[in-house]
């Protein structure tokens, strides 16, 4: 059986809408403070710009795991 981790960061825009940062196999284990300071970084600097806006706020952050297992 294969896991697969991704950090799920999602914030919103000057428009109201929901975006969502996903990074893939973060360094584990995931450090709370970090990835709360690394969310505040990156909305303090606006260095992402989307359609739906330029981030504001963050949301929340999220550490999902797959896993997957090979049938044949």
């Amino acid at each position: 059986m294969a896991t697969k981790v991704s950090l799920q960061m999602d914030f919103l825009t000057d428009q109201n809408k929901k975006v969502r940062i996903t990074v893939q196999n973060p360094v584990q284990p995931l450090d709370n403070s970090a990835v709360n300071n690394v969310m505040d970084l990156i909305v303090a600097k606006g260095i992402f710009a989307f359609p739906q806006g330029l981030i504001v706020k963050k949301v929340g952050a999220t550490e999902v795991q797959t896993d997957s297992t090979a049938i044949v």
